[in-house]
C-alpha cells in the first residue's frame, strides 16, 4: 500500500507515539498505565510505520529483532523478582532506591518489572503483526 498521506503522517507521529509509550511506562509504576499499555502503544506505532513504509523498513528502524525484545523482557521481569532474593526478601518483593530521581521519582523493582512487561508485550505484538504483514 502506497499512500503519501499515511507515509507523511506516520513519520511525524512515530516519535510522538514512542514518547507517549515511554510516558505510559513511567507513569504506570505509581498510577494507571504501565508496561502493558506502553508496550502496546509502541508496537502500534511500529506497526503503522510498517503499514506505511513496508515491513523491511520497520525492521530497519527496529534496532533489535522482536524475539530479542521478548527475551530481554522476560529476563528483565525475572531479574526484578530475583533481586530481592539476594537481600533475603521473598521473590518479587518491592525494593526502592533510597533517594528519588529527578524525572522518575521513586525507582525500584516494580518499575523494572514494568520495563520487562513493556519489552515483552511490544516484542510479542510486533512479532505477530510483522509476521502477518510478511505473508502478503
Amino acid at each position: 500500500m502506497s499512500s503519501i498521506i499515511l507515509s507523511t503522517t506516520i513519520r511525524l507521529l512515530l516519535p510522538l507515539l514512542l514518547l507517549f509509550s515511554v510516558f505510559l511506562l513511567l507513569r504506570g509504576h505509581n498510577e494507571p498505565g504501565g508496561g502493558f499499555v506502553g508496550g502496546l502503544v509502541a508496537a502500534a506505532a511500529i506497526s503503522l510505520y510498517a503499514l506505511a513504509e513496508g515491513v523491511e523498513a520497520a525492521h530497519r528502524i527496529l534496532i533489535v529483532n522482536p524475539r530479542q525484545l521478548i527475551a530481554g523482557g522476560l529476563l528483565t521481569a525475572l531479574g526484578s523478582g530475583i533481586i530481592p532474593l539476594f537481600l533475603g526478601r521473598p521473590f518479587q518483593s518491592g525494593l526502592w532506591l533510597p533517594h528519588s530521581l529527578p524525572v522518575l521519582g521513586h525507582v525500584g523493582t516494580p518499575l523494572l518489572f514494568d520495563l520487562g512487561v513493556y519489552l515483552l508485550v511490544a516484542g510479542m505484538a510486533l512479532l505477530i503483526v510483522l509476521s502477518l504483514m510478511e505473508e502478503e
